[in-house]
């Protein structure tokens, strides 16, 4: 089973966001269900934990899409677009102050509404200090929010939650990313570059594997078993892979 990148609309016009969400549905991705202001976006947060939200700037009621972002900014971990038209200067400077990963400006298109998404979320992936190099292609980088990897194919953001990743393997320019699921994604970089930002049950026992610990079936002095799986033990890294289970 693919995680699909889930999406929050936050729009008071009924038409529009029915639109952004019928787009956002035919590129591949999970929509919630649209909700219309301050409130109810912090309700849909609380309950339903998606990965990004698209925010209308101006909210019909006393808090609108600005101030909306500042809440989220201070208590959620998550990405947001700004959705604006002809918004008056007060506005705009109001909404820069915010600095959000991303703005889609009306009337949008399909591309528009993909590169924002793509774009909302590499900026907000650097911002949070998990991708170390800014530097080069947004095509080529692991965007990494939270407790997930967002890993780029045939042009959709699939989601890969670390729980659910079994083990890491090297292939030339690749990492093979094995899951629960059965479901095996490619992501392009090394494997060095990988093990520097997975979490810490996350270990390195050969140079071409990093397993998971938590799905950790069995082990000998050679290999571990994980789903059935035999992984190599390099020698380099045997003691090490001791230590941390408390073996030896």
């Amino acid at each position: 089973m693919i995680n699909k990148v889930k999406i929050l609309v936050v729009e008071d016009e009924i038409i529009i966001a029915d639109d952004i969400c019928d787009i956002l549905s035919n590129l591949g991705y999970e929509t919630l269900e649209p909700v219309i202001n301050y409130t109810q976006a912090i309700k849909a947060i609380e309950d339903h934990h998606p990965d990004i939200a698209i925010l209308d700037i101006q909210l019909a009621g006393k808090q609108d899409g600005i101030d909306l972002a500042w809440k989220i900014k201070e208590d959620y971990d998550l990405p947001f677009i700004f959705l604006t038209s002809n918004a008056d200067p007060a506005t705009v400077e109001r909404a820069k102050k915010v600095t959000p990963p991303a703005y889609l400006v009306k009337p949008f298109n399909k591309d528009d509404l993909y590169t924002s998404i793509e774009m909302a979320l590499y900026n907000y992936s650097v911002n949070s200090g998990f991708s170390k190099n800014p530097k080069g292609n947004i095509m080529d980088k692991d965007i990494i929010l939270k407790d997930s990897f967002f890993i780029k194919k045939s042009h959709l953001f699939h989601k890969v939650k670390f729980q659910d990743i079994f083990y890491l393997k090297a292939e030339h320019v690749y990492v093979e990313i094995h899951t629960s699921s059965g479901t095996k994604h490619l992501s392009r970089g090394s494997l060095t570059g990988f093990e520097e930002k997975l979490p810490r049950n996350f270990f390195r026992v050969h140079r071409s594997f990093i397993i998971n610990l938590d799905h950790l079936d069995a082990i000998n002095n050679m290999y571990v078993i994980i789903d059935g799986n035999e992984i190599p033990i390099g020698k380099n890294y045997r003691d090490d892979l001791m230590k941390q289970i408390n073996i030896g």
